[in-house]
């Protein structure tokens, strides 16, 4: 089945799209929340997370202890550590999600699908991008960011060149063009890679 990502940064509008897809009947792995419940549902990924941060990590079974899994991301060390556990667990789920699917292709939504090695584990990708400011503006209004917050996250995650130069396909979402027509583009293409697609 061919597996194709959809990457973009914060405020670029990755859900969006994503939901058109859906209404064209294509399912969604998003890896953000697969992963969340992973760290409550798969007891050995638990287990080395314990091994690995002691029994901090989890204020109960069902909670993580938020404060000290964020400065753990907030240090480079800690933080490699602790995607080299959670990261190869979230792949094993999605290849496991893919063999339960029958549509034509399947599309995963990650936020740092580059990033996390996660492109390795799809055939294409699709990047989402939009001018910084907009996506700023987005996400302040959203997630009621201070613009300092949301500028640090973007730091941390691929440029719309780079990400433009990494991926097979682009949607501009800057409000000035129909997503849903150049949704409808790219469904198409894959649509037709699918049936000659042998993976």
């Amino acid at each position: 089945m061919l597996k194709v990502g959809i990457a973009g940064g914060i405020g670029s509008g990755k859900t969006v799209i994503c939901q058109i897809f859906s209404t064209l009947g294509i399912p969604i792995y998003n890896a953000d929340s697969e992963t969340k419940q992973l760290y409550f549902t798969n007891q050995p990924l638990k287990l080395q997370l314990i091994e690995a941060f002691g029994d901090q990590f989890y204020l109960t079974p069902n909670e993580l202890n938020k404060p000290f899994v964020r400065d753990l991301l907030n240090d480079q060390k800690p933080r490699e550590l602790l995607n080299s556990i959670v990261h190869p667990a979230v792949f094993h789920h999605f290849e496991t999600w893919v063999s339960l699917q029958t549509a034509p292709y399947v599309i995963k939504e990650a936020a740092i699908l580059f990033e996390s090695g996660a492109n390795k584990t799809v055939d294409l990708v699709i990047g989402v991008v939009a001018n910084p400011e907009i996506r700023i503006e987005r996400v302040m209004k959203r997630d009621s960011m201070t613009r300092e917050t949301v500028q640090k996250i973007m730091e941390l995650q691929l440029s719309n060149e780079e990400l433009i130069s990494k991926c097979n396909d682009i949607i501009t979402n800057n409000g000035d063009e129909s997503l849903i027509e150049q949704v409808l583009k790219i469904h198409k293409e894959l649509l037709h890679q699918s049936t000659h697609f042998q993976g």
